[in-house]
């Protein structure tokens, strides 16, 4: 018999720890959900499915598995699971590499020791050093639940001078789906929001007890239908490179190449870098806001978008 499926769309409290066992679930149903039978080669007898997607005896025949069994990993109960069964659900599922790790995240949790606070972000002298002696690329570092930690001085000439925000507002995702001023910016916005409600879900899975994580979710559920709409997806995926086109308040249009950078460090912090196409007329406009210097913080604060003073 076909489940049915299950609404995840209402805001969460802020307050409340994000419950491992849920996320399990409902990353496993949405993931089966999206699948057809002739998807996978089995044939479709059923006239009147209920839900969406292969029912779960037909991923349970893909993976190997019995229908109990896999019904037990779905209902968020994934103690004991082996390697090899989350790799043969993954096949069958036909999950990336990142979903793959994140249902593993999610079935097989690390034992972190539970702390009332999540430790500060802290981003080597180093490194801060190279941003400042990057003149003319925008670059930033991020890290857990896309905090914004350090950036250089030409990406706050093209994404705003995040020194003037208070450190806690110093986050994509706050910055994306409660700022109206970056959904001007982003000419393709609802991608760049898909790409930032991704990223957490990672972080999610990776590490489910950070208490700063669970309460930035909860707020942007309550505060934005649109992330809860993201939200509800379970979608996840590292985008490490790739183009964004913005609109910028004293250049105008900006198609700009991205690449993300995993340090390797064990810091969980990414060096993300935009650059132009040579001798683009993007190009010129990054030479435009690099010859500006301090100036163009002071020509921003005059423009209409005072939330984004470059």
């Amino acid at each position: 018999m076909d489940e049915q499926p299950e609404s995840a769309t209402e805001p969460l409290d802020p307050g409340r720890p994000l419950d491992q066992r849920a996320e399990l679930s409902e990353f496993l149903r949405t993931r089966r959900a999206r699948l057809k039978p002739e998807d996978v080669g089995l044939p479709d007898f059923g006239r009147h499915r209920r839900v969406p997607g292969l029912r779960r005896e037909e991923l349970a025949q893909l993976a190997g598995v019995s229908v109990a069994y896999y019904t037990r990993l779905e209902q968020g109960n994934g103690r004991n699971v082996s390697a090899e069964v989350l790799d043969a659900i993954a096949r069958a599922l036909r999950l990336s590499d990142a979903e793959s790790s994140h249902l593993t995240h999610l079935a097989k949790p690390k034992q972190h020791k539970k702390k009332s606070s999540t430790p500060a972000q802290h981003v080597r002298a180093p490194l801060r050093q190279l941003l400042d002696s990057i003149d003319t690329v925008p670059a930033y570092i991020s890290g857990r639940r896309t905090d914004i930690l350090v950036w250089n001085r030409m990406a706050a000439a093209v994404f705003g001078d995040w020194s003037e925000l208070p450190p806690q507002e110093r986050n994509w995702a706050r910055l994306v789906f409660l700022r109206p001023e970056y959904r001007d910016l982003f000419v393709e916005w609802e991608q760049k929001a898909a790409d930032i409600v991704s990223m957490l879900r990672m972080d999610a899975g990776y590490c489910p007890d950070d208490p700063r994580l669970s309460a930035l979710v909860g707020e942007l559920s309550v505060k934005s239908e649109e992330f809860r709409r993201l939200w509800a997806t379970h979608d996840v995926k590292e985008k490490t490179y790739g183009v964004k086109r913005l609109l910028h308040p004293l250049v105008g249009d900006l198609t700009l190449h991205f690449e993300g950078f995993r340090l390797s460090d064990g810091s969980e912090q990414i060096l993300v870098t935009y650059h132009a196409e040579p001798g683009s007329p993007s190009a010129d406009a990054l030479r435009l806001l690099a010859s500006w210097g301090t100036d163009a913080t002071r020509a921003g604060a005059s423009a209409d978008r005072p939330g984004l003073t470059p």
